[in-house]
């Protein structure tokens, strides 16, 4: 399969605004070499790195990553600990390339489950990148769909409950910003790598009318020219909402 090296005008023209990928496959890239799994980690963050950077060119203004979800907690414990080592050397060693792109921070999950090493080096990481105007790269970490919902749902029992909102009142959009992503637009696009496909509980809520694209190609493969291909078959499919 050839990969595209540059995109089209057409696809150019018809760019997403906001890309969320599901990273899926460091365990068995590294399997398929006979490479411990964190190898995997390590060189899926080269990924990242090029995909950060690839959206950034393009244009594209909101990037989501799903780098940890709250199931991976369930992990060995070993690799959960070199993941979060991983995490905060990433973020510390990564923040001149990203600040010299341009790019913000944003964190989304529940980020309080993080050890306190790695709370700390995002926040240092968010505070230098906060005056940045370009991508708004935003990680999930400690994230799952299902408990975002739920915590939806308690902020707005709460407000209910305060007499600051009717149930009548409690429409989508009420939902919808009670979100951890009410800032953002929702995806456009969701890419998963690897050819699993199923979303595995990510922004539920938020991808209603997201295209799919799903590629066989495992994370520590999919570079700029993946990326390319993505947009391309995204700009292929004519987006209906539910309408003719």
């Amino acid at each position: 399969m050839s990969h595209a090296v540059t995109l089209s005008p057409e696809a150019l023209a018809s760019l997403p605004r906001h890309v969320a990928v599901i990273m899926d496959g460091n365990g068995r890239w590294a399997k398929q070499r006979g490479l411990p799994r964190v190898e995997g980690h390590r060189v899926g963050a080269e990924s990242v790195r090029a995909i950060i950077r690839t959206a950034g060119e393009l244009g594209i203004k909101y990037l989501t990553l799903y780098a940890f979800s709250v199931e991976n907690w369930n992990r060995p414990k070993d690799e959960v600990d070199a993941l979060m080592k991983y995490l905060a050397h990433y973020m510390k060693t990564e923040f001149a390339e990203l600040n010299r792109s341009n790019v913000r921070l944003e964190v989304i999950g529940q980020v309080h489950r993080l050890p306190e090493f790695v709370q700390k080096q995002l926040h240092k990481t968010q505070e230098g990148l906060a005056k940045n105007n370009g991508l708004t790269l935003i990680m999930a970490l400690s994230y799952g769909g299902r408990t975002e919902l739920v915590d939806a749902m308690r902020n707005i029992a709460a407000k209910v409950k305060r007499g600051e909102l009717e149930p009548a009142d409690i429409t989508e959009k009420v939902v919808a910003d009670n979100l951890y992503t009410r800032n953002w637009p929702d995806p456009d696009v969701l890419i998963r790598t690897s050819g699993e496909m199923r979303v595995s509980n990510f922004l539920l809520w938020q991808i209603s009318y997201a295209e799919l694209v799903v590629t066989p190609t495992l994370w520590p493969d999919f570079r700029k020219p993946q990326f390319y291909e993505a947009m391309e078959e995204y700009h292929r499919r004519h987006r209906r909402f539910g309408g003719v």
